[in-house]
Order: C-alpha cells, then structure tokens, then sequence
C-alpha cells in the first residue's frame, strides 16, 4: 500500500487508468526476472576478461557499448556467478540510485555477467519481444510506471517483486517485429560507426609506426638515483617498468603535451541561477562523443563543476579508472561545464578529431596510467601530463582522421535517432492505435 501523494499525481492515476485495457499484462507474464551478482568480488576486477557490468554502465542502449570492469574466467564461473551470466536478448534495467529504470539490451552470447545493481529481464517466449520490452521500458508510459515505484529515501531502488506491478501491452507480431527491426538497425549502425573510429586508432598507430612492445612485465627495476628520482621525480617500481620506457622509445618524439597542447584550468564559478549543460563521466561515449547532458542549475552543481570549455576542446578523465574517457568538445556543448577531474586541451598543431583519437589510443593512455600517482586517489597531475611525450602527427592524416571520427560520431547520433523513432511509435500506438504507430515508423525509418 502507499500513501504519498507523489504516488496519486494526476498524470500517474491517468496513465494507469489507461493500462488497464485488456491488451495490457504483467510485465512478469512474459518475462523472467533475477538480479545479478551479489558476492563481493572487487578483488577480481581486471582491465580485461569477463565484462562485469554495474550500474554505471546502463547508460547505452546496447550494453557492449559500455566500458566496463572485467573479471577473470575463475570468477565468472564460480557457482555464486552462474545466474548472473547474461545471455543475447537480455533486457538489462538499473534498479538502485539516481538512474533507476536506465535500460540496455544484451546482443551477443559472449560471456558476461552483471552486479546486483541490475536486474535481468528474460523472455519467456510467449507474446513480447525483448526489444519491444526495451523500447517500452524507454517510454512516458513504462518509465511513468518505474518512476511511481521506486522506495527509499537515502538511496531509491525498484524491487524485483514490484516488477508484477508494471504493465505492457501485447501488440501484435507484426508491429513488435518493426519495433525489433529498428533496434537490429540501430545496433548495426552504431557497430559500424565503431568500425569507423576504429580505422581513425589505426591511422594513429600506422602514422607512428607503433608496434606492441614485447618486453616482460616486471615489478621492480634497477635504476641509479640520477637517472630516477633526480629525473623524474618518482621511486615508485611501477613508474620504471621496461613496456613504459618501450612506448615512449617507440615514439620516437621530442614533443611532449605541454609543446603541442594547450591546458585549459582557470576555475569557473557557475551562476546560481543559470543553467548550465553539466558533462559527467557518463556523458562520455565509448568513442568520445558526449551525450544525454542535462540542464543543471548553478546553485544545484556539485563543487567539483568549475571547467567551462568551448567547442572543439577535448576533455581528458585524470582518474586512472577512467583515463579512457576522453571526449570531443562538439559545438552543442559550447560554454557547458565539466568536473575540475577533467583536463581540458586544445591545440594549433593537431585538431581536435585527431588529438581525440591520440589521447584514447593504446601508447599514450600507457603513458598516461605511467604517470598516475596518489594512494586513495590514483590520478595523473598537470605537471606529470604536460611532461608526457606526444607526437606529432602529419596534416595529411589529421585530415583523414577528421573525416572518420566526425563520420563515427553522426552514425552513433543516427543510432540514437532510431531509437527514439521506435520509441515514439510505440508510444504513438498506446495513443492512437498500431496502424497509425507503424505506417509513421516506416516512414520516419525510411528517410
């Protein structure tokens, strides 16, 4: 039973009155629903292995965009684990914290496994599609529904038994087939739009004829004091192993950030009463582009909000867990605001597409974790990223690595379009009925 008022809002006692037609059902009717993992296994994350998905990685419609925290196959396949690994057409939806009802659909059949910050939506095969679920959930009216019951006061979640509480409609094959469609069609897009950038890393690593270094990994080195602390400052083991001193030999550059790039670290103090677009680590894609930013009003930013930066910056993470997350400053994002946990550059030597792509690519976040430092928080400072090496890389291929990265980034806006599209349709179908919902997809996907 509730009792607060937020539960009866007009718009809510509207929208259930309306999911009480005959076509709509218990999402549980059709769908299975588990929560991932609930062992403590912290101490088995890896930068590579087993995707282990948390909540924080429910920001993408399809959840192998992530980037997630791996685990090794032993843990994977503890007994523990076993119902935590996901399978391909999984609907993944984040039940706890500020994004509960954020939702991804899992695409392959790839060992993978979730965090009980998760829950697991799998079909039953019988009446819905997982990717028309996937759609709904993104809806006014299944979020309207998530939205109503959450609990909890310090930190909101969604039950898995409240799940019985939440309604779909079972529309027929043929629109749920369209709806499905346009998924497949947004997941080919943004795997192409992958590939693309994927070509702009290569034209990086060509251009500097950059080879993986084949050297031991080892845990101490013998270095005289001169040529460790007097040069560089550090003592630290880690600082000193051989792939290091390989990448940056490989280079083969004198340059370093401070010669090509251009830091950009006066504080800002937002307005109290303005709005401003506020970039997160969330905000940043797989492959450097920004999305889902969101209005917030000055007095409401949190303290860490005092980098303003202008379009055609690139914005660094100085955090060692996320160095990856690098972004393009796009012109919808000029005069926005970024967290001071961010480095913010621009150069008149390389533009920005290819400063981008160079900052993300494998020597220099090497180089970048190398120079990370601290012990509750692991991060690289100004003076240690300033002093990295950084090559210089030829117009010509500057040029070529524009075009790929700007063609990545309007496949990944595409992607998102179409879902959208679906999204509305389906919305569009509750409203006015599924001949209507389909015809208008059709058309909107055929533009």
């Amino acid at each position: 039973m509730r009792i607060d008022a937020e539960f009866y809002r007009k718009e809510n006692l509207a929208i259930a009155a309306l999911l009480k037609k005959p076509v709509f059902h218990p999402v549980t009717d059709f769908f299975a629903i588990s929560d991932g993992n609930h062992m403590s296994i912290s101490e088995a994350f890896q930068a590579e292995g087993v995707p282990y998905y948390r909540g924080q990685d429910i920001y993408n419609t399809f959840i192998e965009e992530a980037s997630p925290v791996c685990i090794d196959d032993d843990t994977f396949l503890h007994p523990h684990m076993l119902r935590s690994h996901l399978k391909a057409g999984d609907v993944l939806m984040s039940i706890v914290g500020a994004i509960v009802g954020n939702s991804a659909i899992v695409s392959s059949d790839n060992a993978a496994t979730c965090s009980c910050k998760l829950s697991i939506i799998r079909s039953k095969s019988k009446g819905v599609l997982p990717e028309f679920l996937l759609v709904y959930i993104k809806t006014k009216y299944g979020q309207n529904q998530i939205q109503k019951f959450k609990r909890g006061a310090a930190q909101t979640g969604f039950l898995l038994e409240d799940f019985d509480q939440i309604y779909l409609p079972q529309f027929s094959v043929r629109l749920q087939n369209e709806v499905k469609h346009v998924v497949e069609l947004a997941h080919n897009t943004i795997v192409k739009g992958d590939q693309v950038y994927n070509q702009a890393e290569q034209l990086i690593l060509s251009n500097l004829r950059y080879k993986e270094p084949e050297v031991e990994e080892i845990v101490s080195s013998v270095k005289t004091f001169q040529s460790s602390f007097l040069a560089s400052g550090r003592l630290d083991a880690e600082y000193y192993q051989r792939k290091y001193e390989a990448i940056s030999n490989n280079l083969k550059t004198p340059e370093t950030v401070s010669s090509i790039c251009t830091i950009h670290d006066n504080p800002f103090v937002p307005k109290e009463d303005k709005e401003y677009k506020y970039i997160e680590l969330a905000n940043v894609g797989r492959n450097g582009e920004i999305s889902d930013v969101e209005l917030v009003v000055g007095g409401e930013l949190p303290s860490r909000a005092r980098r303003k930066v202008a379009g055609g910056q690139v914005i660094i993470s100085s955090v060692e867990g996320s160095l990856q997350s690098c972004a393009m400053i796009e012109d919808d994002y000029d005069g926005a605001l970024c967290s001071t946990g961010f480095y913010v550059i621009d150069s008149d030597i390389i533009n920005s597409e290819t400063l981008l792509v160079l900052f993300k690519s494998k020597p220099i976040q090497a180089l970048l974790k190398q120079r990370c430092s601290g012990t509750i928080l692991t991060a690289i400072t100004k003076d240690e990223l300033l002093a990295m090496p950084l090559p210089k890389i030829d117009t010509n291929v500057q040029e070529a690595i524009a075009e790929k990265v700007q063609e990545s980034f309007a496949l990944r806006r595409k992607s998102k379009e179409l879902i959208e599209y679906a999204k509305r349709a389906v919305e569009m179908a509750i409203e006015q009925g599924e001949d209507l919902a389909l015809d208008w997809l059709k058309e909107m996907v055929a533009q």
